[in-house]
């Protein structure tokens, strides 16, 4: 059954069938007929995530190389191939993509009523472009598929977006478009230096000299920060967050900023592994100045929607610390993370998203005494918060917490640094709950609120659920990932500087 799975194209169908759904959405979608729309939409996304378990309950965690590879010829005078395949580095992020897109739809259901086909059409286009790039072989196949991304998301922000939606839109595209154009270079480079192979399991292996590796590195870097996003080119972000529909935040914080990170692993790291090693300093002081001074900044925040944003730069700054500290707990904590994110800011997104349907204003001072009008709500928000604080038992600790540990065993006082983030996180977490869960009703609006249905209540559980299990169990999570993991860490230790 293993092999005969692993020779199936279980990864062509789960980048390609919501691809094809979100097409048919939009020739057959049509507002006249919203019901219909919704439901083919519903059903892409669910069709969508059922090919992605066979991955997980077939995968052999004792195998370091890819699984379920797919390889045949693309446009062949150039050597370059449809190749496919995930390891235990990348296989998570397929299944999240689409579990995160089934919740953009449920989300969606009763809030978009215009549009509706451009709307699902264009995240379930979005879903499949983004298991692409966590699924990719072939370096000019990934880099289609990272590019391509942005034309979507573009989209649900300029047209399903608030009042500065276009700017905000312009600002995201340029950005992560412009910081992207030198990875092309690299890729370009690459493909020359191994005798015309797109391969990236190939370029593992070139023996390239400190400049040659710098210089990748650093063309590398201007995509994956970007994307990340890293400080100080994180700007674009807060500003997409707050003018972006509710499902594109989530979709963005979720899964988008996980593609910039994932670009280290597969590319950086393994193509460049003494130029990882000579910049480690350089990418650990980035990350704490995001742990810790962004955390700052989330602290003074008005905007519901600005803080969660800042606190997502500020987790992925866990994220890219735990890769270059260079040892297994830490680069393992550093993934945990990535898909403890998706869940946690996923729903911290969702949270602001019910109160700004009801209310019309993302702004904290505008509630105060939620509990009284909506406990089921309240009760959900304060799990996701205290996830995403880092609370025990919460899916937001294992990650936090595997990378401090990872962090004292390389250095203490990074360690201590990145422990700050604990307390910040709890500050502006627990700060924006108290003002607006608890206290007396602030006033009529708030006290006009009804609590969440059944559907509501349905796409928290779901998350809710994801949380607790993997802040409980995270071992299925960890097993996938430790023998890539320790296969990258042994890579990475071994130069490649010509003999």
């Amino acid at each position: 059954m293993m092999q005969s799975l692993n020779n199936s194209n279980l990864l062509s169908l789960s980048i390609w069938l919501p691809i094809v759904f979100g097409v048919l959405i939009l020739a057959v979608g049509r507002d006249s007929r919203p019901g219909f729309t919704r439901v083919l939409a519903l059903v892409g996304a669910l069709a969508s995530l059922a090919v992605t378990i066979p991955l997980i309950t077939n995968f052999d965690n004792a195998h370091h190389g890819m699984q379920f590879v797919e390889s045949s010829p693309w446009i062949e005078r150039f050597n370059i191939f449809y190749t496919l395949g995930v390891d235990g580095l990348s296989l998570w992020f397929v299944p999240l993509t689409a579990f995160i897109s089934v919740i953009v739809v449920i989300s969606a259901w009763q809030v978009i009523e215009t549009r509706i086909a451009q709307y699902m059409g264009s995240f379930l286009l979005l879903s499949g472009l983004m298991i692409g790039v966590f699924c990719a072989l072939d370096g000019l196949l990934f880099y289609f598929f990272f590019e391509a991304t942005l034309i979507p998301m573009f989209i649900i922000i300029g047209v399903f977006g608030g009042p500065n939606r276009v700017y905000a839109a312009f600002k995201f595209f340029l950005y992560t478009f412009f910081g992207s154009l030198l990875t092309l270079i690299a890729i370009i480079y690459l493909y020359n230096k191994a005798g015309g192979s797109f391969d990236i399991l190939a370029w593992h292996n070139l023996p390239l000299t400190m400049k040659e590796q710098v210089l990748i590195f650093l063309a590398f870097l201007m995509a994956f920060a970007v994307k990340v996003p890293m400080w100080p080119v994180h700007t674009w972000l807060p500003d997409a967050h707050v003018e972006a529909p509710t499902g594109g935040s989530v979709v963005l914080a979720a899964i988008m900023l996980k593609l910039g990170a994932y670009g280290f692993l597969r590319f950086s790291l393994p193509i460049a592994p003494d130029a990882s090693h000579y910049l480690a300093g350089f990418m650990i002081t980035l990350s704490l100045i995001a742990v810790i001074y962004i955390g700052l900044v989330a602290l003074v925040q008005k905007d519901m929607k600005k803080l969660v944003a800042y606190s997502s730069i500020a987790h992925m700054g866990f994220v890219t610390l735990g890769f270059f500290i260079f040892n297994e707990i830490g680069m393992q904590g550093g993934i945990v993370q990535m898909i403890s994110h998706g869940f946690i800011s996923g729903a911290m997104f969702l949270c602001i998203g019910v109160l700004y349907d009801r209310v019309h204003s993302r702004e904290i001072a505008a509630y105060g005494g939620v509990v009284n009008r909506m406990p089921k709500f309240a009760a959900f928000v304060v799990l996701f918060s205290m996830a995403n604080c880092g609370l025990p038992a919460t899916s937001g600790f294992v990650g936090e917490f595997m990378v401090i540990m990872g962090a004292v065993q390389f250095n203490f006082w990074i360690g201590l640094l990145a422990a700050t983030a604990l307390i910040l996180g709890a500050a502006y977490s627990l700060w924006m709950v108290k003002r607006v869960i608890f206290g007396k009703v602030a006033n009529h609006h708030v006290d006009e609120l009804t609590d969440i249905n059944k559907r509501e209540f349905f796409m928290f559980a779901l998350l809710a659920i994801g949380v607790m299990v993997m802040g409980l169990y995270p071992a299925p999570f960890t097993d996938t990932m430790q023998v890539s993991v320790s296969d990258l860490l042994q890579h990475v230790s071994i130069s490649k500087l010509p003999q």
